[in-house]
């Protein structure tokens, strides 16, 4: 598991192997993520949007943009969490995302950016 922790927002990221699959004639290794959020500060903020930089061992590198996560813009007082589970599809075995969510904060009304650490995707046979 990473963490990182802005403005007293932390974020942890836990990845897990789903296994391989087909897509258009060519393999694809599938990979979840599961994404915890904590609000360590002492004013409410809302996640607004995302931004992500997906990178794999062949040196594609994909970026996302967008609304929320999950369809969700959750609000989070001090002390809350809000955690989701998501994935993506790579073209190689290992690979690596990072990115950062966009929140505002309640009290000051001040956009600011929530920074999510490197983390690394790796199938178990990839590694020996």
């Amino acid at each position: 598991m990473v963490t990182q922790i802005t403005k007293g927002i932390k974020i942890s990221v836990l990845t897990s192997f789903e296994g391989t699959y087909f897509k258009n004639y060519k393999i694809h290794f599938a990979f979840s993520y599961e994404i915890k959020i904590e609000n360590h500060s002492k004013d409410s903020v809302q996640l607004n949007t995302r931004h992500w930089e997906i990178y794999d061992a062949l040196n594609n590198k994909e970026i996302v943009d967008g609304e929320g996560v999950v369809g969700k813009k959750p609000v989070l007082k001090p002390g809350e969490i809000h955690t989701y589970t998501s994935g993506c599809l790579l073209s190689s075995p290992i690979g690596a995302m990072k990115g950062f969510y966009s929140m505002v904060n309640f009290t000051t009304t001040k956009s600011f950016r929530v920074i999510i650490p490197t983390f690394k995707f790796s199938a178990p046979f990839a590694l020996n």
